[in-house]
């Protein structure tokens, strides 16, 4: 959720009863420190904040979430033996994002409270396994003792519920979010994301590190390269710098980044978060009725 969810959407996603997340990917520390402060002046009630282990200022952030006593953190793309105990001796609960039941297993030798299991049909930075949610979830769920949270492709309140038949304990969703009235995404981007249609987004830049993108002229290049046989080091050079940003928070549809998940086909709208968050749950709850009948 880089440049989609700061103080804003997580203030009132946990106004509205679910758990906002401010997503630190993005940010500076001071950036952070700043977000965080917000989004407490904003709810009363619980947020976290999402870190990514390899952020190269990962220390700083870390300082930062512990001198503004955060009480969730949610770790994502890297080890969490690097930075689970760290957190949990200073009372903070860790959950960690795997795209995999053998990566769920290490995480919880590691120490962390719960598990994100997250298939390949979420948006941005995947996992190499390509493993579906379906799959995934229940893998994963089998392979710990801990809690499970499903996402990728949890767009719906049909989705929710299908996760809970799966083990999960609740769902992590963006894609629906990503789009919200409080998500500091440009219009642009929003508006885009709302007239998506089926089969619009794939997984790309293999080489590097798999993003589920939009197709425009940016993801028409790295076909382009990929099917030339280009290096590594050539991929790294057409991303160039700041590309996410560029196409999420500053709106260029052709240029940037254009980082989604699959369930973009859900999104009609732009709509207030609290909207998005009532209707997954009214929508899950007549699921679960319908089903029971």
């Amino acid at each position: 959720m880089v440049w989609c969810s700061g103080w804003r959407l997580a203030s009132a996603v946990s106004n509205a009863g679910g758990l906002g997340l401010i997503g630190s990917g993005s940010m500076h520390p001071d950036v952070l420190r700043e977000h965080i402060q917000k989004c407490k002046q904003a709810t009363a009630n619980p947020f976290g904040v999402n870190v990514p282990l390899l952020y190269p200022e990962i220390d700083r952030l870390m300082e930062v979430i512990v001198d503004e006593k955060v009480k969730i953190v949610f770790t994502s793309a890297g080890n969490p033996k690097t930075w689970t105990a760290f957190l949990k001796n200073r009372g903070i609960t860790v959950a960690h994002v795997v795209s995999s039941a053998s990566f769920a297993q290490k995480s919880e030798e590691a120490g962390v409270d719960a598990i994100v299991a997250e298939g390949f049909e979420a948006g941005g930075h995947n996992g190499r396994e390509e493993t579906t949610t379906l799959c995934l979830v229940p893998l994963v769920c089998d392979a710990v003792k801990i809690p499970v949270i499903a996402a990728g492709g949890i767009a719906s309140g049909r989705a929710v519920l299908a996760a809970e038949a799966l083990g999960a304990s609740g769902v992590q969703v963006g894609t629906r979010f990503a789009a919200s009235a409080e998500s500091s995404a440009h219009d642009n981007y929003k508006n885009r994301v709302a007239n998506s249609t089926e089969g619009e987004t794939r997984l790309t830049l293999k080489q590097l590190t798999p993003v589920r993108l939009i197709k425009n002229n940016f993801y028409q290049k790295i076909v382009e390269a990929e099917k030339s046989g280009a290096s590594a080091e050539e991929l790294k050079k057409l991303l160039g710098k700041g590309r996410a940003k560029h196409g999420i928070f500053e709106g260029n549809l052709e240029e940037g980044e254009l980082e989604i998940g699959q369930g973009a086909v859900f999104v009609k709208k732009i709509k207030p978060a609290s909207e998005i968050l009532h209707e997954l749950w009214s929508d899950y709850l007549l699921a679960k009725k319908k089903l029971s009948n």
